[in-house]
C-alpha cells in the first residue's frame, strides 16, 4: 500500500467514525469462509455495517477524529474487524450468537455513545444495553399501566342504580 492509498484509507476511515454513536472491534480471524459469510449476512440484516481493517490506519483515523476513543486503540493488535452499527447491543447480540457454535469473534472493545467498553468479558453486559426504542417502548408502558389500572377498575364497579332495583 502506498503512502497515497494510505492517506486515502485513514481519511475513509476518519469518515466513517465521525457519523457514528456505535463501534465495535472484534477478532474474526479463522472463521471459515461458509461462517464469516454467515456473519456478514446477519450483520447485513440487522444494518451493521462490518469491516476488516488495518489496526495502524484505524489508529491514526481514531486520532484524527473528532470523537473521544479513549484507551480503544489499545486492542488494535492482531486481526481487527469493525462492526459500525446505529443500535448500541445490535453487534454484541451477533457476536453472542456466532459464539454459541465457536469461539469467535472475540470481542475487544466497544465505542458507544461516548463511552470506552474493553474487554470480551463485557460482551454479556453489552448484549444487556437496551436500544433507545426499547427504552422509550418500557417507559410508555410504564405511564400507560396506571392508567389502564384504573379504566379496568371503573369498567368493573357494579353500577349503582343496578343495585338499587
Amino acid at each position: 500500500m502506498t503512502r497515497e492509498e494510505k492517506s486515502i484509507a485513514i481519511e475513509d476511515l476518519t469518515a466513517q467514525l465521525a457519523d457514528v454513536n456505535v463501534v465495535y472491534l472484534a477478532d474474526i480471524s479463522g472463521l471459515d469462509a461458509d461462517t464469516t459469510s454467515n456473519l456478514r449476512r446477519a450483520c447485513f440484516k440487522a444494518g451493521i455495517k462490518l469491516e476488516v481493517v488495518k489496526n495502524t490506519l484505524l489508529e491514526k483515523a481514531m486520532e484524527a477524529s473528532d470523537n473521544d476513543f479513549g484507551d480503544l486503540s489499545s486492542v488494535l493488535k492482531g486481526n481487527t474487524s469493525m462492526f459500525i452499527a446505529d443500535t448500541a447491543n445490535g453487534p454484541a447480540k451477533i457476536i453472542k450468537e456466532f459464539r454459541k457454535k465457536g469461539e469467535k469473534p472475540i470481542f475487544k472493545g466497544a465505542y458507544i455513545n461516548q463511552e470506552i467498553y474493553i474487554g470480551d468479558n463485557l460482551l454479556d453486559s453489552l448484549v444487556a444495553i437496551k436500544s433507545k426504542d426499547e427504552v422509550i417502548a418500557e417507559i410508555i408502558g410504564l405511564l400507560q399501566s396506571p392508567a389502564q389500572r384504573v379504566i379496568a377498575a371503573l369498567q368493573n364497579q357494579p353500577n349503582k342504580e343496578e343495585g338499587a332495583e
